[in-house]
This record gives structure tokens, sequence and C-alpha cells, in this order.
């Protein structure tokens, strides 16, 4: 083999199956899963209304036990995230400034984070709320730990796990594979968007078009900025809220869920 072949800009096949591969062992595998579990809810009993969509679940009666099941889950949720920020590296530059995860801008990020969750999560709680009275969305239990000490924790950080999961894989990762295959604009936000959305379609029809809207929103955003942290700020502050407001609010508060 020759200096040259070694050196040789990757081609667009190549990149191509890399990008499927990553997202075959990521959030591209809990899209098929999704359709299959809406497919379950849409043919059970009762219709999708009357369905459960239960999110951050107990894995054992044991606490200590269930707690080691919790970490080791946000643990290994995070793998892809290595793998992607690993294969970028092969591209010129730091893969994390590429992707605009470094801390250059802490402030900025956190501004821009916060007003983009304000942006998403106020139309969003509209949004569950006429698909809860549509009958188009399964009944959502964002948060189903028992109530132990470590419970809040834990779910502060499976929301930081799910929001740098979804953005850096989602957006960064798939953004820049894309355009480095030359795809239109167009197609590459529709891509991103599509794919957030139709993880999330296990929810339901309502969470599918919200999730479709937010990925249309950030990936516009990551294009123009080359940001991906105000992103991971904004996903974290949303899923913060949902899981840790669900356990501490009262629950009559919620019956709209």
């Amino acid at each position: 083999m020759t200096v040259d072949e070694l050196t040789r800009p990757t081609s667009r096949k190549v990149l191509g199956t890399e990008t499927l591969l990553v997202l075959g062992l990521s959030l591209g595998q809990s899209a098929v899963y999704a359709v299959v579990s809406i497919i379950a809810k849409l043919t059970a009993d009762g219709g999708l209304s009357k369905q459960t969509a239960a999110l951050n679940t107990s894995q054992s009666a044991r606490p200590w036990l269930d707690l080691t099941y919790q970490l080791l889950g946000v643990a290994f949720a995070l793998l892809p995230v290595l793998l992607a920020v690993h294969l970028l590296a092969r591209d010129p530059g730091d893969p994390v400034r590429t992707l605009g995860l470094d801390p250059r801008h802490p402030g900025a990020d956190l501004a821009r984070g916060a007003g983009l969750a304000a942006l998403i999560g106020l139309p969003g709680l509209a949004l569950f709320w006429a698909a809860a009275q549509l009958g188009v969305n399964a009944k959502l239990v964002p948060a189903g730990l028992p109530d132990v000490w470590w419970a809040v924790p834990v779910l502060i950080l499976a929301a930081a796990q799910n929001a740098v999961l979804e953005e850096v894989i989602v957006v960064g990762y798939l953004v820049t594979r894309l355009r480095q295959m030359q795809w239109r604009l167009a197609a590459i936000i529709a891509t991103s968007a599509l794919l957030r959305a139709s993880y999330h379609l296990y929810q339901g029809f309502g969470a599918f078009v919200g999730n479709a809207v937010m990925g249309v929103v950030f990936s516009l955003f990551y294009l123009r900025t080359r940001r991906v942290m105000p992103l991971v700020v904004a996903h974290t502050l949303l899923d913060v809220v949902a899981f840790v407001g669900y356990t501490l609010v009262p629950e009559q508060w919620l019956s709209w869920l």
C-alpha cells in the first residue's frame, strides 16, 4: 500500500456506509423499534390513546441494583457519541471543535440554549395537550423511578445523556457527514428532522410532529452557528423539566399527558 493510498480522501460510499453503521448502532436502531412500538400500540385494545409510553423506568426492585442499571444505561448509551467523535477525528481539525462541543463560549452557549428551550418547550406543551385531546398520542410517563434519594440525580443524568446522544449524532455528526457527501441543504435538514421524529414515534403522532419541528429548528441553528453545545443545553433543560417535573409536581396536574 502506497502513501497516496493511505492519505487519499474518504469516498462518499465509505462515508455513507459509516453513517448507516453509526445510526444502526444508535438512534437509527431506536427509530426502527419506535415504528414497531407504534404499530403495536395502534393495534392494541383501545387504540393509541389508551396505551402508555413510559420512560426512565425502574430496572430492579432492589434500589442499589436499580441504581447500578440506571448508571450503566447512561454510560453505555454514550458510546455511539464517542464512536462518532472518533470517526470524525479522521477529518482535518479537532472533531470536538468541528462539532462545536468545546467550552470556548460557555456564556453564549447557555444563553442560546435557554432561548432555544423556551422556543421549543412552550409550543411543545401546547402541542402535547392538543395531541392528547385528539387521541393521537399515547399516555406519556416521563419518569417511572421509585421514591429513592438518587431518583432526581439519575433523571438529570438521563436528561443530559439524551441531549448529548441526540444532538451529537442526529445534528452534529449526521449534518457533517451529509454535507461531506454533498447532499442539498434541504435534504440534510429533512433527514435530520425526520430521524429525530421517527425515534420518538413510540409516544404517538403528536410527538412525531413536535420533534420534527424541533429537528428543523435545531438543524438550521447548527448550520448557521456550527455549534452543538447550545443544542445540548436546550435539550437537557427540556428533558430535566419533563423528567424531574413529572416526579415532583402533584399527580392531578399531569392528567392531560
